[in-house]
């Protein structure tokens, strides 16, 4: 059984979470909501916390590598 760290490619999954946290502070930043109503883009915790759960998805590959 391969170790489970080469298969996640933890390189590639901190780009993207530093990456998914970065736009998505930035989408509070410039386009949040000023009057508190909704609800991810309100809190800059929050649109932080979606955004890095969004790179974080986007970095794990469907495809698999031929060996």
């Amino acid at each position: 059984m391969k170790n489970i760290f080469n298969k996640l490619n933890l390189r590639r999954l901190s780009i993207g979470v530093v990456i998914g946290g970065l736009l998505g502070f930035a989408y509070y930043y410039f386009i949040g909501c000023n009057n508190g109503t909704c609800p991810i883009t309100s809190s800059p915790v929050k649109s932080t916390l979606y955004g890095v759960v969004f790179g974080a998805l986007l970095t794990f590959s469907t495809k698999k590598k031929d060996e």
